[in-house]
């Protein structure tokens, strides 16, 4: 079931595909977009689910054809009211090239839920270089400040069987050059 349409601004529709606020059906479908988009942790369904409905607000569902083709699942942690943290950023294959992760990310910081943030957050494993360069990217064209450091230590927080999380910090700014 599709969005309803006062959810699609214009400039979240370009290229055949629209950016829309997430819904409970969307939850199977994005288990399955991640699926498909390695190296992605995978997620349960009902993760999935609950990203697709609590925290709708700060995601956002990329439809081309009908098909579910990006997804960005992010949310205003309770005690850091001012930062967006951007758990996954997943684009399917057939929608790459075509900048879709950046327009996803500018579509939620232009939201009014997401009035007061002045910090995107996210953490990427050392080898993600889609990650680290799709976010730098966003940042630089913005002429945003970035910081990192390790968040998740691969030891301590993983018993060793996951990489290092490095926290990506980008900002403080404004909504206005967002």
């Amino acid at each position: 079931m599709l969005a309803e349409k006062k959810d699609i601004t214009p400039q979240a529709q370009a290229d055949d595909i629209t950016l829309r606020k997430p819904e409970s059906q969307d939850g199977a479908r994005l288990h399955k977009l991640i699926s498909e988009c390695k190296p992605l942790d995978e997620n349960s369904t009902y993760c999935n689910l609950l990203q697709c409905t609590h925290f709708a607000d700060t995601c956002v569902a990329a439809e081309m054809d009908g098909d579910l083709v990006g997804f960005i699942s992010g949310y205003i942690p309770p005690r850091q009211q001012n930062v967006l943290f951007v758990w996954q950023v997943a684009v399917h294959e057939k929608a790459r090239g075509k900048g879709l992760a950046k327009r996803m990310l500018a579509e939620i910081l232009d939201r009014d839920d997401c009035a007061n943030v002045q910090f995107i957050e996210t953490t990427i494993t050392p080898d993600n270089e889609a990650s680290w360069g799709m976010f730098r990217s966003f940042a630089y064209a913005r002429r945003m400040p970035t910081e990192e450091f390790i968040f998740f230590d691969s030891r301590l927080h993983f018993a060793g069987e996951h990489k290092d999380e490095h926290l990506l910090r980008i900002g403080p700014f404004n909504r206005d050059n967002a």
